[in-house]
């Protein structure tokens, strides 16, 4: 073995796509794994208290409902390319990040309801696409104008 760590990755314990080109890197994807996992039951939680909200709310305020199935998308498990512990990711990643773009959808829709003024402008901060109907932050004259009960 010649004092080298051996740290290549059996077959079940491959990862997905990017990490696939570093296989030096399997323990420290392994020792990874709780805090990737240790998400699962927050973003149960988030989905179960946004739904609760959006069903509950939205309708009182007459925003639309927000069509769930645009954003979350759970399909990548079916391909038979991959291995069982790929599939499983695969499932994890799809309702993940659906279930976050699917929230930050309600949040934009709250938003443009409750709030449609523009953040200060300063180059970090990249303006959500929802904004562009906003009137600029510290236009006070164009908050009027533009909300004033006629």
């Amino acid at each position: 073995m010649n004092g080298v760590l051996n740290l290549s990755v059996p077959p079940l314990m491959k990862g997905n796509m990017e990490n696939k080109k570093h296989p030096e890197r399997s323990l420290v994807h392994r020792l990874t794994v709780p805090v990737i996992w240790g998400i699962v039951i927050p973003l149960l939680l988030l989905d179960f208290f946004m739904e609760l909200y959006h069903r509950i709310c939205f309708p009182v305020y007459n925003i639309p409902i927000v069509d769930r199935s645009k954003y979350i998308k759970v399909d990548r498990h079916k391909l038979d390319y991959l291995d069982p512990l790929e599939k499983v990711n695969c499932v994890y990643c799809g309702y993940a990040n659906g279930l976050l773009r699917y929230t930050a959808e309600i949040a934009a829709q709250t938003e443009k309801y409750w709030c449609g003024i523009k953040h200060a402008k300063t180059e970090e901060y990249i303006e959500p696409k929802h904004h562009q109907e906003f009137v600029e932050y510290d236009d006070e004259e164009g908050l009027i104008r533009k909300y004033q009960n006629d």
